[in-house]
């Protein structure tokens, strides 16, 4: 391996994803594995600024204007934190990447996918995850353990669903990189399904479990 390796995790709101994701931070580094944990958009000092706009109920954001947004903050991301740490590397963890945009933007806003999808290219430096966790759940579940007080927890029941095809569409379009994982099963066993894909990736890469 030329550099670490990057793992990702996607879902609708209220999913469990980020505790999923913290949950494997904390697995490597109890078994002494260089890692860091980041979130998209923020972490940087420029992402999290975009972060708070983009979040804010009160900001009334055209759907283009959304999408340049996300992607600005993911190239800060990209180039401030994640390349830096993959040629250490260390493995990097995102809670979200690219294929958010595809699921809130492209699929559920019915922005133009080819065009998007060149422009997230671009912004992402062309990164892709070693391998993504998409943690599914029905929108009316992930509703009832969020808060829904951001501007995107308060988009429609119909946009979420719209969200969740999304993601599940892009699931079935690359079977090898997305696990799709069960929301509704206990963090407990959650986390066990998520270090066992994990360990499966780590022994092809070379590395020693």
């Amino acid at each position: 391996m030329n550099r670490g390796l990057f793992i990702t995790f996607e879902g609708v709101e209220g999913s469990g994803k980020t505790t999923q994701a913290r949950a494997l931070a904390e697995w490597f580094e109890q078994n002494g594995f260089p890692c860091i944990l980041v979130r998209d958009p923020g972490t940087t000092i420029t992402g999290e600024k975009i972060r708070e706009i983009l979040l804010n109920s009160e900001n009334p954001i055209h759907p283009k204007c959304e999408v340049f947004l996300f992607l600005a903050a993911r190239s800060q991301l990209v180039y401030e934190k994640i390349l830096p740490a993959l040629m250490e590397k260390k493995i990097v963890i995102s809670d979200r990447f690219a294929d958010s945009t595809y699921a809130y933007q492209t699929f559920a806003r019915r922005l133009p996918e080819r065009l998007i999808a060149i422009f997230n290219r671009f912004a992402s430096a062309g990164l892709k995850p070693d391998l993504t966790f998409l943690v599914d759940v029905e929108i009316p579940v992930g509703q009832a353990r969020g808060k829904c007080v951001d501007r995107m927890e308060k988009e429609s029941t119909s946009y979420h669903n719209e969200v969740r095809n999304g993601y599940l569409k892009l699931a079935h379009r690359s079977k090898k990189r997305i696990k799709i994982l069960d929301g509704k099963k206990p963090v407990d066993e959650l986390k066990k399904e998520v270090i066992s894909y994990v360990k499966n990736l780590l022994i092809r890469k070379g590395y020693r479990i």
